[in-house]
């Protein structure tokens, strides 16, 4: 009943978030009369809502007040530096719930049914909402792969699928001699912009917008970042890419890939084991692979050997490999 179910738990955080419900208890418990004020709704919808996140583990309840948990106050208040709230708009934006709706055909044909080439058709407007809203979720993992690539004091770096350009622009922080080059769709490129603009990168930012498999990359590459961009696609397609990748690379450069990477028994981790069945609902062909997998891709592509590495605050492994 729960899993059958799920689906109001989702509809309850998001109502939640979306009248501000969390960022209104920061200052302190409030009565469901005092929270509708705020809100601007009646204290019958707020105190039921409120009486359901309660169960839900998302506020507390003390007599007639309710109050932030821990996580709700680091994760749900817009005012704080961890907020990640705006993450709903895209997990449980109409384009992705719909490939969900047709999980079984997709079973059946073996990939996305409810489109022709699911989210990894050109320019899909899903990664406009990707962009603006899962950035801040990626920051402590991009200063993490920052972290691990700092040996190599890059000075030309290719971001492969930027969106929000966070895994770049940790490494180019760092790194104040490097150039950004960042690769996506052009309108999702605009989001980088903003961003690396506001990082104070915009002048070391070149912008490349196609498609990664068309576009002609470049040469001359010390890093090559891949994030969460190979699971969209077939093992061989993602050989073909890494081909092209190990091609750009100048001798001795590296591939930094992060992705969701299940044990070989595929049902562990459970982060990484179930992002398999997201890629079955929306894409032609994608898959959580194995770090075997990958080591065997990229071993296809001509790089040496490959190490995967954890990276803080997030169900990704960084999985690298040098020229």
């Amino acid at each position: 009943m729960e899993t059958i179910t799920a689906y109001q738990r989702s509809a309850a955080i998001r109502a939640g978030i979306e009248l501000d419900l969390f960022t209104h208890l920061a200052d302190g418990p409030r009565t469901a009369a005092a929270l509708g004020a705020a809100c601007g709704a009646p204290e019958r919808g707020i105190r039921i809502l409120c009486d359901y996140l309660t169960v839900s583990g998302f506020l507390s309840k003390s007599g007639n007040h309710y109050a932030l948990t821990r996580d709700s106050a680091v994760f749900l208040n817009r005012r704080s530096p961890a907020y990640a709230g705006g993450m709903v708009d895209f997990l449980l934006s109409p384009d992705l719930r719909t490939a969900f709706d047709h999980l079984t055909a997709a079973a059946r044909v073996g990939g996305a049914a409810h489109s022709p080439q699911g989210t990894v058709a050109t320019e899909h407007p899903v990664w406009m909402s990707f962009a603006r809203c899962m950035g801040p979720m990626m920051a402590p993992a991009a200063e993490g792969l920052a972290d691990l690539l700092a040996h190599t004091a890059p000075r030309k770096v290719l971001d492969v699928s930027a969106s929000h350009g966070m895994w770049g622009i940790a490494l180019a922080r760092r790194h104040p001699e490097s150039e950004l080059v960042a690769l996506d769709w052009a309108p999702v490129l605009e989001v980088t912009r903003e961003n690396a603009a506001a990082a104070g990168l915009e002048e070391r930012l070149r912008l490349l917008a196609g498609d990664a498999f068309e576009v002609p990359l470049g040469e001359g590459y010390d890093v090559i970042l891949a994030p969460n961009f190979l699971h969209h696609f077939s093992a061989e397609d993602c050989v073909r890419f890494l081909r092209k990748a190990h091609a750009a690379l100048r001798p001795g450069g590296s591939v930094a890939i992060v992705e969701f990477v299940p044990n070989p028994d595929r049902v562990t981790p459970p982060a990484a084991a179930t992002f398999s069945l997201v890629m079955l609902a929306t894409t032609p062909q994608g898959d959580a692979y194995t770090f075997a997998e990958y080591e065997s891709m990229l071993s296809q592509a001509g790089f040496g050997a490959a190490v995967q590495h954890p990276l803080p605050a997030s169900a990704n492994v960084a999985v690298i490999a040098s020229k």
